[in-house]
């Protein structure tokens, strides 16, 4: 039997869905989500990690199994969703939400959505976080805004730019015209130049335009 099991949605299902109701219509079931991960891992049909076979079907388990090579692999395999027991729907709301919410979305409001413990929820946003981070992100260029914030809460006796518990954070945003465009952030043990400068050197292309705040 060959990997066309793995055919997923139908022509034209896969695109974004636009609100919540299409959505909902998308992935209904567990077996829609897992149909729309396989088509977007081997849109043309399962192809075995191991020996690139195609000649491969679905088991009972979920998993596809290699009639050349006789592996097992799970379509999760590979990605944040491998070996975890939240279901594949919460999963994929939660990434929609993440995608979606042009004010950002919280732990809070995952485990409200999902209906999910918090810590749960926490680890879901951590790690769809992480899969949007790109390992080699290019140098930010053209004009580029620098500033430092204070992360934490009003501390007793703690004035002007003492840190006491609190975390100095540096940040850098690409500018185009009235635009923003890409941003860099990172904890910084320090206001000083030395500090602020090494995290310009790191994440600013040479030759670029500077403009502090």
């Amino acid at each position: 039997m060959s990997g066309s099991d793995t055919s997923g949605p139908e022509k034209g299902s896969s695109a974004f869905p636009r609100n919540m109701l299409e959505f909902q219509d998308q992935f209904a079931t567990e077996e829609a989500c897992l149909a729309y991960l396989c088509q977007v891992r081997w849109p043309v049909g399962f192809r075995c990690p191991q020996c690139a076979s195609r000649q491969g079907w679905r088991t009972s388990r979920g998993t596809f199994f290699c009639g050349q090579c006789q592996r097992q692999t799970s379509p999760t395999a590979g990605t944040i969703l491998h070996h975890c027991r939240t279901p594949l729907r919460k999963w994929f709301l939660a990434a929609w939400l993440f995608c979606t919410q042009t004010t950002g979305v919280s732990a809070k409001t995952l485990e409200r959505e999902l209906k999910l413990g918090y810590k749960t929820a926490w680890l879901i946003l951590q790690k769809l976080r992480q899969a949007t981070v790109r390992a080699e992100r290019s140098p930010l260029t053209g004009k580029v805004e620098v500033d430092e914030t204070y992360v934490g809460g009003a501390e007793s006796g703690v004035v002007g730019r003492q840190l006491g518990e609190k975390a100095l954070v540096g940040i850098e945003v690409e500018l185009d015209g009235k635009k923003v465009g890409r941003v860099r952030v990172r904890h910084i043990p320090d206001a000083s130049g030395t500090s602020l400068v090494g995290f310009l050197k790191d994440c600013v292309a040479e030759g670029d335009d500077r403009a502090y705040g």
